[in-house]
């Protein structure tokens, strides 16, 4: 019956969801007990860009924050890839509560954050160091050692971000790369112009970012002008990205990103080249994209088939 109900789903969907079907039924046919695991890494399973619209912005943060969760639960000693910024915030007041209230454990997670501006301290209030500590690494269990921000005073920058490139690899590679979005469509301080393959380096920062940025400062005069940030190709080489959006103003960006062209003058374009991305939006974010009920639709069969899935007995996964 349940494999009946898995086939009637896939009658809905695209060529890959077929052969992931296949491969269950193949699995649940095994000889071997051994053989009927279920992969747990999401690079076994997925190999498109996934758009999930939420309602409101609300339960937009708290999906992605869910996503995050669970790759801690799953793998304790994961290694995450953080952002700042006002749209995160509800996002880590959840990652939070779930620490709280439902034992997240974050003693084994290490974590290294997109971007920091120069020249302020981690002790400056509008320091990303100090927004991280603020708003999230203070509230949890996590290792002191185990927290990277870049450091915007450092004496020599091109062989720092060199270093911070290394610890990303010595790391094993980023697990999940937590993103939001500027209203130009930049990634981190990836802003337009920059180049896809870039790696962590010293960016100016356009008139644009400064603006949108002025707001957590006491005048636009006070926001620093450049930034060491992670390259597009550094966030590229994370397992998995999740980037989050929400409000009307973030709309046109999103629909640059996931229904435009891939540009250097959209950086988060590139993210169309990635293997495994998830996009969360609220109805706002979302309201320029032109296939948003397509995107709905297919939203829900992954649902039902996820649904389906797991009422597989566990014996025969």
């Amino acid at each position: 019956m349940v494999l009946q109900r898995v086939g009637d789903f896939l009658e809905k969907t695209e060529v890959w969801q077929r052969r992931f079907f296949d491969w269950l039924v193949k699995r649940a046919k095994s000889d071997s007990i051994e053989n009927r695991r279920f992969p747990v890494e999401p690079e076994n399973v997925r190999i498109f860009m996934r758009i999930i619209i939420e309602p409101s912005s609300e339960y937009a943060s708290k999906r992605a924050a869910a996503w995050i969760a669970q790759l801690i639960r799953r793998k304790p000693n994961c290694v995450l890839g953080l952002a700042t910024g006002s749209t995160p915030l509800a996002v880590y007041q959840e990652l939070i509560r779930q620490h709280r209230d439902e034992g997240l454990d974050w003693s084994q997670v290490t974590t290294f954050n997109l971007d920091e501006y120069v020249g302020l301290a981690p002790t400056h209030p509008q320091s990303y160091r100090y927004f991280m500590d603020e708003h999230l690494f203070r509230h949890i269990n996590i290792l002191p050692q185990n927290i990277n921000v870049p450091d915007g005073r450092a004496l020599d920058f091109e062989r720092y971000c060199r270093t911070y490139e290394k610890l990303i690899q010595q790391a094993g590679g980023i697990d999940l790369q937590l993103l939001g979005i500027g209203s130009d469509g930049h990634i981190a301080f990836n802003e337009p112009g920059s180049s896809l393959g870039s790696r962590t380096r010293i960016k100016t920062l356009m008139r644009k970012t400064i603006e949108d940025n002025a707001r957590f400062f006491a005048s636009p005069a006070e926001v620093p002008r450049m930034a060491i940030t992670m390259g597009v190709g550094t966030i590229l080489d994370s397992r998995q990205c999740l980037l989050l959006a929400t409000g009307r103003h973030k709309a046109e960006a999103i629909a640059h990103t996931v229904e435009g062209p891939v540009t250097s003058q959209v950086t988060a374009s590139a993210l169309q080249l990635h293997r495994d991305v998830i996009v969360v939006l609220d109805e706002a974010a979302a309201s320029l994209l032109q296939r948003i009920e397509y995107y709905k639709e297919v939203e829900q069969t992954q649902r039902e088939l996820e649904a389906a899935a797991a009422a597989f007995p566990p014996e025969l996964l």
